[in-house]
């Protein structure tokens, strides 16, 4: 048994998704687990389930990101919830759940598709669909942030990227938001019908690699299953498993990142007035933003064997929650961290990890759509403002807004 939780953190309850939905991620809550009970002993979500350790200090959270031989992210997955031995079999077999060496053999296969390089070829392609997204509200003067832009951009950057039909976009964001939201009783809430979504996703990606293998084209699907200059390349299972990954992550960080970024600047409004007069902090605005609204709030390890964290035993089996939300707001880590400042330039965040194996793949293509998706809004609606409270999401996985309500001055559609 752990020792004891110090009386000043015994009623702490930071994976409740309900706290989230009321009020997002509770800082004042993380804060006190930083100060006084960073490796936390915390009750599991489920009465019949043993605990878990929280980890809230952004120096823990590097130390277990980056030792996967310690803590895995393969024996129990790297999600909260606890899946069936079948269901983690099969998932294991994706990156987001396996270990090194397996973890890296498979990056290497799909990092040639997420150089810097290859996503600076797709800007004009993201602005297009920005413009685009803003074209079908621009003239009615409001919107919903979230269905309207939020939502659809990265699910219209991902068909362009595995050159999916453009009639597919809202069927692929359709999927990303049932299989995340399976917490959310609005979006289907129960777990078997989330499970049976990504059955559905990985269904259309096996159709996908058929047609691709059958007709190359000139898009990253074709190319993860084409051979590389080793001649390894990505199985049809394995490319299901990819394209699940990518949709639900993808989608997911950037989705909410732009909402989550949105309200933020509604809430500090010199700081979208200092963008729109300086663009050149559309170079460090992404990160700031990522770091503020940390997209996703935690991932799972487990501890391969007994060993000390923060202070406290951990045993081996035991199952570690790293909390992103709360790394990003460490005072011992960041200067001034809960000030929203667009130009703050270093920025160590961990909203796109806390490095090793499992940092972001998707991180430059995520900068690009944030930038980009900012970028155009300061030109088209500048004066963009909110028209009613967030509802966010029930979700203590996301941190997520389901409805975000805009207006804005109406104006003619993009070259017209």
């Amino acid at each position: 048994m752990p020792a004891s939780t110090p009386a000043t953190t015994s009623d702490i309850d930071v994976i409740d998704p309900g706290v989230y939905e009321r009020g997002g991620i509770p800082h004042e809550q993380f804060r006190r687990l930083r100060d006084h009970d960073p490796v936390h002993w915390h009750r599991d979500l489920y009465p019949d389930v043993p605990g878990f350790w929280a980890v809230t200090r952004h120096a823990d959270v590097i130390e277990v990101s980056r030792n996967p031989q310690l803590y895995s992210s393969h024996v129990r997955t790297s999600m909260y919830e606890e899946f069936t031995d079948d269901e983690i079999a099969l998932y294991g077999m994706t990156m987001l759940f396996q270990d090194p060496p397996d973890h890296t053999r498979n990056r290497a296969k799909v990092n040639r598709g997420f150089t810097p390089r290859m996503i600076k070829k797709l800007e004009g392609h993201v602005r297009d669909i920005c413009n685009e997204l803003i074209d079908d509200v621009a003239e009615r003067g409001n919107a919903c942030f979230v269905a309207d832009i939020a939502a659809p951009l990265p699910a219209y950057v991902i068909c362009e990227l595995i050159g999916a039909p453009v009639t597919d976009r809202d069927l692929i964001c359709d999927w990303s938001n049932r299989i995340i939201g399976f917490a959310d009783p609005e979006l289907n809430g129960a777990q078997e019908a989330a499970a049976r979504f990504a059955g559905e996703l990985m269904a259309y990606a096996a159709r996908l690699a058929e047609e691709r293998t059958a007709d190359p084209r000139d898009d990253i699907a074709t190319a993860l299953l084409q051979p590389d200059e080793n001649g390894d390349r990505l199985s049809g299972e394995e490319f299901q498993l990819f394209l699940l990954m990518l949709v639900i992550a993808g989608h997911e960080t950037t989705r909410n990142g732009s909402a989550g970024g949105m309200q933020a600047f509604f809430d500090h409004p010199d700081q979208w007035e200092r963008l729109r007069a300086d663009r050149s902090l559309l170079r460090t605005a992404p990160d700031e933003i990522v770091r503020w609204t940390s997209p996703i709030n935690l991932f799972r390890r487990t501890a391969r064997a007994d060993t000390v964290l923060g202070g406290r035993e951990i045993r081996k089996g035991d199952k570690v929650v790293l909390f992103y939300g709360s790394a990003n707001r460490d005072e011992r880590a960041i200067d001034d961290p809960f000030t929203f400042d667009v130009g703050r330039d270093p920025n160590p965040h961990l909203g796109f990890g806390g490095g090793g194996p499992h940092f972001c793949l998707g991180t430059h293509l995520a900068r690009l759509e944030l930038a980009v998706l900012f970028d155009t809004l300061l030109d088209r609606l500048p004066d963009i403002r909110p028209a009613g409270p967030a509802r966010r999401l029930r979700s203590n996985f996301v941190n997520g807004v389901k409805e975000l309500r805009v207006e804005f001055t109406p104006s003619a559609r993009h070259g017209t």
